[in-house]
C-alpha cells in the first residue's frame, strides 16, 4: 500500500514538474510576443510621423504649383 502511494506521489511530482516547465516556456514566449508588439507600436508611430511629414511636403508643393500656374496664367485667377 505504501509503495502504491509513493508511486502516485512520484507521478504527481513528475506531472507538476512538467507543468512548470511548460509554464516557463509559455512565459518566455508571451514575453517575446509582448516585446514584438511594443516594437511594432514604435514602428507604427514612426510611420505615422513620416506620413504626416510627407503630407505637409505635398501640401507645400501643391501651394507652390498653384502659384506657378497663376503666374504663368495657366489657370483662371481665384475668385
Amino acid at each position: 500500500m505504501t509503495d502504491l502511494v509513493l508511486e502516485h506521489l512520484r507521478a504527481i511530482r513528475a506531472d507538476i514538474r512538467s507543468t512548470h516547465e511548460r509554464l516557463d516556456s509559455l512565459t518566455l514566449r508571451v514575453s517575446s510576443l509582448e516585446h514584438n508588439v511594443a516594437s511594432l507600436h514604435g514602428e507604427m508611430a514612426a510611420m505615422r510621423g513620416d506620413m504626416a511629414h510627407m503630407s505637409a511636403r505635398i501640401d507645400h508643393v501643391d501651394r507652390r504649383l498653384d502659384r506657378i500656374e497663376q503666374r504663368l496664367e495657366l489657370v483662371d485667377a481665384p475668385v
